[in-house]
């Protein structure tokens, strides 16, 4: 194999493939990146057996051929070389890679090619396709929320599913940790009708996100039993899916909250940061006191003590003192595109709805605290 191809290029798709091999690995072709050049393309790859990731970039091919070697240590050379370098990468037997400029040189053992896995195969009998802003809009606004906890692994990524709302079928994404939930609809793009839920794991959408933050286009997105499969340009990312039910979400989901409270995003921002600097650093709970027109957030930590600041809002409801998570509070508050943030209450004890008054298909739950 030998390929000439430029730095920039070859750093940015390195950038996205390394972060998908995992750095301790029982298996060692799996610490490495396959690296293929055919048809005037230098075609990479990385797997950790969940998910695989594959890009072509253009190149100049002298020779075709392929090669696997270590992900990370290729991502730290070719990033510490010069900006506008023309990087040369051969091999002659496939046990090393030279990476050459004019003046630098590196030789990397290699792992033999027929040995790299290929999840990519397979059937998939469902898909349809979505543009990138508006799947870029269904992940940042629940990603979130997606649960950290193993033991319930059902949550550890965004559930994706048409349901109807409104007398008009959506897509859906929700995503929670039992003390949040998001929950996103967008238009259904055509053949998606059927979706029945799949739950996309955290770093599969982690990945995703990398992608098509600042891509404009469509994502070709194909659904097997047990596998997902996303098209971007270049770009292919295979997924495994979450076994497991998705809790029945809408169960949670109030329908009596009728206590009213607005409030402008930034200020609101702002208050709880400030006054949260003396919420416990466990619990990062803070308290709102609600009467007329003025909320007030407190924090108090006993070793060393206490915050208070009112904020005036639009509430017209009965007092109501309820405790809240600081930093859950702010997360969700920056999803917000609107000016306003829109509370709906009931009591100390009951979900509270947050509403974007400028985006009327994302709804956002969070559980309060006892304080």
């Amino acid at each position: 194999m030998k390929a000439k191809i430029n730095k920039r290029s070859l750093v940015q798709t390195l950038s996205h493939l390394y972060s998908v091999v995992e750095k301790r690995n029982t298996i060692p072709i799996l610490a490495n990146v396959l690296i293929e050049a055919k048809d005037k393309s230098l075609v990479l790859a990385a797997t950790d057996m969940e998910i695989a990731e594959l890009q072509s970039i253009f190149c100049e091919v002298q020779q075709e051929g392929a090669v696997t070697t270590p992900a990370h240590i290729l991502y730290d050379i070719v990033r510490k070389l010069p900006d506008e370098a023309m990087i040369e990468l051969e091999s002659k037997e496939g046990k090393k890679l030279d990476i050459k400029t004019d003046k630098i040189s590196f030789s990397l053992m290699c792992l033999p090619p027929n040995d790299f896995p290929d999840i990519h195969s397979g059937e998939y009998p469902e898909g349809f396709d979505i543009d990138t802003a508006s799947l870029s809009r269904l992940i940042d606004k629940t990603l979130f929320s997606v649960s950290t906890e193993e033991t319930r692994y059902y949550l550890n990524g965004i559930y994706l599913h048409s349901i109807k709302e409104n007398e008009k079928e959506v897509l859906r994404a929700v995503a929670t940790d039992g003390h949040r939930l998001s929950r996103l609809s967008a238009s259904l793009p055509k053949n998606a009708n059927n979706l029945k839920g799949v739950i996309i794991p955290r770093k599969t959408v982690t990945e995703i996100k990398k992608i098509i933050d600042n891509m404009d286009g469509i994502v070709k997105i194909q659904i097997a039993k047990n596998k997902i499969k996303f098209t971007i340009d270049n770009v292919i990312i295979t997924s495994k899916l979450l076994d497991g039910a998705f809790p029945d979400y809408e169960r949670v989901i109030p329908d009596n909250n009728t206590k009213e409270l607005i409030v402008d995003k930034q200020e609101f921002i702002a208050a709880v940061d400030r006054v949260s600097t003396l919420s416990s650093d466990r619990t990062r709970a803070i308290k709102f006191k609600l009467a007329k027109k003025v909320l007030e957030i407190t924090a108090e930590n006993p070793d060393q003590g206490s915050a208070k600041e009112n904020l005036s809002v639009h509430y017209e409801g009965d007092n109501l003192e309820i405790g809240f998570n600081s930093k859950y509070l702010i997360d969700i508050a920056r999803q917000i595109t609107g000016a306003n943030i829109k509370f709906m209450l009931s009591d100390k004890l009951s979900p509270s709805l947050m509403l974007d008054e400028e985006d009327n298909l994302a709804l956002y739950l969070l559980m309060p605290m006892h304080i």
